[in-house]
């Protein structure tokens, strides 16, 4: 027989001690731990380059600012110093600046190039072109603006002497911008030879679009101006461009007059960063060479780029005087900003041995006066620069920390904690298998379905949950063997007890010697009956069905009932009725229920049989007049062991209408009970043959 698969839940774990999670509280221990050498590593090599980088900025602090006083002491430098404020002019107009040095040598094109060279002062144009537009740094050089410009320019064509019309020569046409008023300046090319050529000054009231002068113009006296070709030519086209070089001393009277304004001269001019100048080559056609308007030229040295070469957190201040030139701070460097809760961390660190704030000071002396450079310098500057950088490389200590916490959550998740379920599982089973006092020892199952796989655990767990299973099963069925042999018995002892109450009725006289006999048998089989129930032996009953006349049966169960101790059991007789039963089970079945109504029935009242048909059934009611069943118990009265019967020598039976269900239902039949006015009627249905 194939036994089914009952569970029986684990009781409640026991509380285990320490010892048992020793294992687990090192395992934790050691990544724990892991995770923070993998962090005291990091913090102490972000300590160690903190320390470093402040060492090695006091070391290289004094030579910083040696740098930038030597780039300021150069002319280019000098140049920045001595203009520190910006043009404030209008595009497409270009500021003079003051010259480090008195004047340009303006008549010689090597000098002249070289000076503007050496000062930076150019501004360099596409294409290759310059222009430096500047006033000397002396006052007594004169009121004179110098523009010295260089471009690649093909071979000028040169106006004769006393020319007016100047539409089909090179010209140079120069305007200055002061206080709202423009003045304009027409200069044509008078070539002396191949490579030399100087440029008389014409006053005019428009530049660019004039091409003839008035009637007997004469040069500006003070207007002084060359134009030099130099060097190989520049490419193989023809006419051949040569570099070209113009340099200009352009007369201002109002400069002159600032000379000799009462109180002494005033130099540079105060409106110098307001003064805005133009220039443009003019060729024949009306094509330009070069206009200073038409583009925006690349600006020289100023003290703003020096913003460049300072470190972040330096701060670097130029005074003359008590006057405050420029106040430059280092840019924070570029790429990823600083993280702020990386920047907390640097600084809460273990500081080096050093002061947080380093200064150094020196001082440029130039044309114009002495400068004072102060350079200061702040670690905190080295810390923002370093949270920066370590932001970048702070993937590689996540990575590392991510590895360990996956490596720990799968080394968790796949082996520790079904280690702790599987050791809680054993140890809920072990607790129960320790407990003596149930009366019916069921062996706990042992689920370990979450716990099987492929590795070792998964096949451990499973061999020890179907080893478990497997002495379960043997269990269970050394139990059934056991009930099924006491059922066996029971049953017997319960079949044999009906005939014999009808034998003692029939030997009832005591002086019967065949009385003792029989009661004999009663005490033997009660000592069978009291022991399980039927309810296995009457499953494994085999019934002959056959073909039964259900009011010829019912007349003779009427007739023999008060053999078996039922009196009064009233049955009308009809027409026959063929039915499909087992007429000895049947009649089994009767006597039970027959047995259960003469027990609630009220005293002297017939317990009454009949039967009727209804379709395809032949029905049987037996009716007592008594008590009403419950309307809960209707149903479980046919269950083995429920009953309100007293118990029979201490033991409580309910199994007649048990046997008369299973009896019924095996012949295909069937019972049910219900309640009527006066009491309880039970119908039993047979299917009509």
């Amino acid at each position: 027989m194939k036994l089914g698969r009952v569970d029986f839940p684990l009781p409640d774990m026991p509380r285990l001690g320490l010892a048992a999670f020793r294992n687990r509280i090192v395992f934790h221990l050691v990544f724990v731990a892991l995770a923070l050498a993998t962090l005291a590593l990091a913090l102490a090599l972000l300590n160690e380059e903190r320390q470093r980088n402040a060492q090695r900025y006091e070391q290289t602090f004094a030579k910083s600012l040696a740098e930038i006083v030597a780039q300021l002491r150069h002319p280019s430098g000098q140049l920045a110093l001595m203009n520190p404020e910006p043009a404030q002019v209008d595009a497409g107009w270009v500021a003079p600046l003051v010259l480090p040095f008195a004047a340009i040598d303006f008549d010689d094109a090597t000098k002249a190039q070289r000076a503007v060279d050496m000062a930076g002062c150019a501004l360099q144009y596409p294409g290759g072109a310059s222009l430096c537009t500047a006033v000397g740094s002396n006052a007594y050089a004169g009121g004179f603006v110098y523009l010295v410009a260089g471009l690649d320019a093909p071979p000028l064509v040169s106006r004769a002497r006393g020319t007016l019309e100047l539409a089909d020569v090179h010209r140079v046409s120069i305007s200055l911008m002061r206080d709202g008023v423009v003045q304009h300046w027409l200069a044509p090319v008078e070539m002396l030879d191949a490579q030399r050529g100087q440029l008389p000054g014409f006053t005019v009231s428009e530049a660019g679009n004039t091409t003839t002068l008035p009637y007997k113009a004469r040069p500006q006296r003070d207007f002084r101006g060359w134009v030099w070709r130099e060097g190989p030519c520049l490419s193989t086209a023809e006419p051949c461009p040569r570099r070209t070089t113009v340099s200009i001393r352009l007369p201002v009277e109002a400069f002159r007059e600032a000379l000799f304004r009462p109180g002494g001269p005033q130099w540079p001019p105060a409106d110098l960063s307001r003064t805005g100048l133009s220039l443009a080559l003019l060729g024949p056609g009306g094509a330009t060479l070069f206009d200073s308007a038409a583009s925006i030229g690349q600006p020289p040295l100023t003290l703003a780029r020096l913003s460049g070469t300072l470190a972040p957190g330096e701060t670097l201040q130029i005074k003359r005087g008590n006057n405050l030139v420029a106040l430059l701070q280092g840019a924070e460097e570029a790429g990823a900003p600083p993280s702020p809760w990386l920047t907390t961390l640097i600084q809460h660190l273990p500081a080096p041995a050093m002061p947080h704030t380093l200064q150094a000071r020196d001082t440029v002396t130039t044309p114009a006066g002495r400068f004072d450079i102060t350079l200061t310098g702040d670690l905190q500057g080295l810390d923002r620069s370093l949270s920066a950088s370590a932001a970048r490389l702070a993937w590689p200590v996540g990575a590392m920390l991510a590895s360990i916490a996956l490596a720990w959550l799968i080394i968790e998740m796949g082996l520790i904690r079904r280690v702790a379920s599987l050791t809680q599982r054993a140890a809920a089973l072990s607790h129960q298998l320790q407990r003596p006092d149930e009366k019916r020892f069921e062996l706990g199952t042992l689920d370990v379905a979450d716990l099987r796989g492929r590795d070792e655990l998964g096949i451990l767990a499973g061999s020890l949950s179907d080893l478990l299973q497997h002495a379960r099963d043997s269990l269970r069925r050394e139990q059934l063997r056991a009930e099924r042999e006491h059922d066996q018995w029971h049953a017997v002892g319960h079949e044999i007890m009906s005939p014999l109450q009808s034998l003692m009725l029939l030997h009832a006289g005591d002086s019967d010697p065949s009385r003792r006999y029989v009661q004999r048998m009663q005490q033997a089989v009660k000592v069978l009956y009291g022991q399980a129930s039927p309810s296995e032996a009457l499953a494994a009953a085999t019934l002959a069905v056959g073909r039964l006349d259900v009011d010829a049966f019912l007349r003779q169960v009427a007739e023999n009932a008060a053999y078996a101790g039922i009196a009064d059991v009233a049955y009308t007789p009809g027409e026959p009725v063929w039915a499909q039963a087992d007429e000895y089970p049947l009649e089994d079945a009767i006597t039970h229920v027959l047995t259960n109504a003469d027990r609630y029935r009220v005293a002297g009242t017939p317990v009454t049989l009949a039967l009727r048909v209804e379709g395809e059934l032949a029905l049987v009611d037996i009716h007592n007049q008594g008590p009403h069943i419950a309307d809960e118990q209707l149903t479980r009265i046919f269950d083995y062991g429920v009953s309100d019967a007293e118990p029979e020598d201490g033991v409580r039976r309910g199994q007649g209408l048990f046997v008369a269900k299973t009896y019924l239902a095996k012949m295909g039949g069937s019972i049910a009970a219900r309640n009527v006015e006066d009491g309880v009627v039970f119908e039993i249905g047979l299917r009509r043959s």
